[in-house]
């Protein structure tokens, strides 16, 4: 069984074209179409029916399509541990990303890692946390950078770093001059919030009912740069992380909250029973490295203060 043409065969089923999978396959259309139709033959059944102009999987070819999907990724995994024994200098880190941890967090932490190990190569997926915990479990990702323990029982989080929470409020807002603001102060107001399939909504849930209120919300979106986006706008106030870089002049004012302690858990998340490819590996002990480090500025910064 041809291993290009099951590939092919993953990416139809998934919704690619067969004109486009034959072109990232390096085929012509009419090559791959017949390709196809010999794989039908190998596996003794129909794996696709037209629909209009339009490829639909049967029964039998949905059925297989689990099944090829998982050894190819069985394959995969198989060639980088073999790349990594011949070559360990250059071998293949798959990490996923929280959306809010690509601007501060991640840039710094590869930058670090390459310059120790120049050859090696990422393959980078960010998304929400629903979508980076399924990266994880069907193995497209070694690791996970996230806010908080997914709480899967096939995962292993770590806590690494704690980031504080602050209140964005609008420009010309009552408390956008003050430095500091009880959560409850806000409490009548309209929350821009993130939608309920990411961590940041839940904490933010939990700080308000800790001071005795349920956040209404204003606006659900995907990103914290969304919700910091809308406050400014003067949509409603939001609790998020301040911006590690520098913010629009007529961006939020934010405000260290003083009734609760406001805070996420940032971490990094694995796979339990899955042993880590030796460059995986080395990249996680990276990261735990970056983490004390940061740790001590931020304790060094404050006791300054």
């Amino acid at each position: 069984m041809d291993v290009q043409v099951l590939r092919c065969f993953v990416a139809v089923a998934d919704g690619v074209t067969v004109t486009q999978a034959a072109a990232e396959a390096r085929l012509t259309q009419p090559a791959l179409s017949r390709a196809l139709r010999r794989l039908e033959q190998e596996v003794g059944a129909q794996l696709f029916q037209q629909v209009g102009r339009v490829l639909r999987l049967t029964p039998a070819g949905r059925a297989f399509r689990d099944h090829a999907d998982a050894a190819l990724q069985r394959l995969d995994r198989g060639l980088r541990a073999l790349q990594e024994t011949v070559s360990p200098e250059s071998g293949l880190i798959p990490l996923a990303f929280l959306h809010s941890l690509g601007t501060w967090l991640l840039p710094p932490l590869i930058t670090g890692f390459r310059e120790r190990f120049p050859l090696s190569r990422f393959e980078l997926r960010q998304g929400s946390e629903a979508v980076l915990v399924e990266s994880l479990l069907g193995g497209t990702a070694d690791l996970l950078l996230t806010a908080g323990d997914p709480g899967h029982p096939l995962i292993t989080w770590e806590r690494l770093l704690t980031e504080p929470l602050w209140l964005a409020v609008p420009p010309g807002h009552r408390l956008a001059r003050r430095r500091r603001a009880r959560l409850a102060e806000v409490a009548e107001e309209p929350f821009i919030l993130l939608r309920h399939e990411q961590g940041l909504r839940s904490v933010t849930e939990a700080l308000c009912r800790a001071v005795g209120f349920t956040p209404r919300a204003g606006f659900e979106g995907d990103e914290v740069a969304t919700l910091r986006g809308l406050v400014g706008a003067g949509l409603g106030v939001a609790l998020v992380p301040r911006p590690h870089s520098a913010a629009p002049a007529r961006g939020p004012s934010y405000l260290q909250v003083t009734d609760v302690e406001a805070a996420r858990d940032i971490g990094i998340a694995r796979l339990t029973s899955r042993t880590l490819p030796p460059n995986s590996e080395r990249f996680l002990g990276h990261v735990r490295q970056h983490a004390v480090s940061v740790a001590a500025q931020e304790h060094s910064a404050a006791e300054e203060s």
